[in-house]
C-alpha cells in the first residue's frame, strides 16, 4: 500500500524544485502559465506548487501576478553560508578542543544578541551545563563579556538596558557600573574570565574573532581547579583566534 506514495512524493518535490529554478531566472517575476510553460509542468499542478511554496514562504507573489523568490528561500540560502563558513573553522575548534583538553565555544553578536554559533566537546570534555541560555547570561559568560567588551559604548549599553543582570551564581556580577568596569579592565586582556560566574565549579576565559564586521568570542571551559592554567590557555587561544578570524573573513 505505501509504495505507489513514495515515487509520488519525490516527484512532488522534483517539480517543485523545478519550479523554484525557473522562478529563480526572472528577478522581476513571472506568471504561472509561463512557469508551468519552461518546467513542463501542466498549469493547475503548476498553480498547486507555487500556492504551496507562497504559503510556506519560499515563493513570493507580486501585485501583477508574478512570482519571484520568497524570504524563506533567502534566509536558507544565508544560513547555509554561514554553516559553509563554520565548517571551515570547525578543524580548528577541534584542535583546540583536544589540545587544551576543554569543550571549546564560538558566539557571534547577531540581531542584538549574543549567540552561540558552535560547541565543540566530547565525553572527556564535556560543555558546560548551558542552564540558562547564552542570550541571558552575556553578563556572566567569559564568551558574552568578551563581546560586550569589543561592542562600541552605545552598543553595549543599549544591550545592558535590554538584559537583566540575573544573579546566577554568588560570583555573579550584577551591577551594571561593576560589569562596565571589570570589562574595560580586564587582567588578561584582550581576553576575559568567567571565575564561576555562570557555574559553580567552572571557570571560562575567551578572546575576540571577527567574522567581517561581526564581532564574535571564541573561549573554553574547564574545571575551577585547573584555573592556574588561564594565563597558559590565554597564550594560546589568542594566535587561535586570529586565524578563525582569517578563515571566517574569506569569501564564501
Amino acid at each position: 500500500m505505501g509504495a505507489p506514495d513514495g515515487p509520488t512524493l519525490i516527484s512532488s518535490v522534483q517539480r517543485a524544485f523545478r519550479l523554484l529554478e525557473a522562478v529563480s531566472e526572472h528577478e522581476n517575476g513571472a506568471p504561472a502559465k509561463q512557469l508551468a510553460r519552461e518546467t513542463g509542468l501542466p498549469l493547475a499542478t503548476a498553480y498547486h506548487l507555487l500556492r504551496t511554496l507562497v504559503h510556506d514562504g519560499y515563493v513570493r507573489k507580486l501585485d501583477d501576478g508574478g512570482f519571484v523568490l520568497g524570504d524563506r528561500l533567502k534566509s536558507l540560502h544565508t544560513a547555509g553560508g554561514a554553516q559553509t563558513l563554520l565548517s571551515r573553522v570547525r578543524p580548528t575548534l577541534n584542535a583546540l578542543r583536544d589540545e587544551l583538553s576543554s569543550a571549546a565555544y564560538l558566539t557571534f553578536y547577531e540581531d542584538g544578541e549574543i549567540r552561540v554559533a558552535e560547541i565543540v566537546d566530547s565525553p572527556r570534555t564535556p560543555r558546560v551545563d548551558l542552564w540558562v541560555g547564552f542570550e541571558d547570561a552575556g553578563h556572566a559568560t567569559a564568551l558574552g563579556k568578551t563581546v560586550l567588551r569589543e561592542l562600541e559604548e552605545g552598543a553595549r549599553r543599549e544591550y545592558l538596558s535590554r538584559h537583566h543582570l540575573a544573579d546566577l551564581t554568588p560570583r555573579t556580577v550584577t551591577s551594571v557600573p561593576e560589569l562596565l568596569r571589570r570589562i574595560e579592565s580586564p587582567p588578561l586582556a584582550p581576553a576575559v574570565t568567567d571565575l564561576e560566574e555562570y557555574a559553580l565549579g567552572t571557570v571560562c576565559v575567551a578572546v575576540p574573532v571577527y567574522r567581517g564586521n561581526t564581532v564574535g568570542s571564541l573561549g573554553v571551559s574547564l574545571p575551577v581547579e585547573r584555573r592556574d592554567r588561564l594565563q597558559e590557555i590565554r597564550a594560546r587561544l589568542l594566535p587561535i583566534a586570529s586565524r578563525v578570524t582569517r578563515s571566517l573573513s574569506l569569501t564564501i
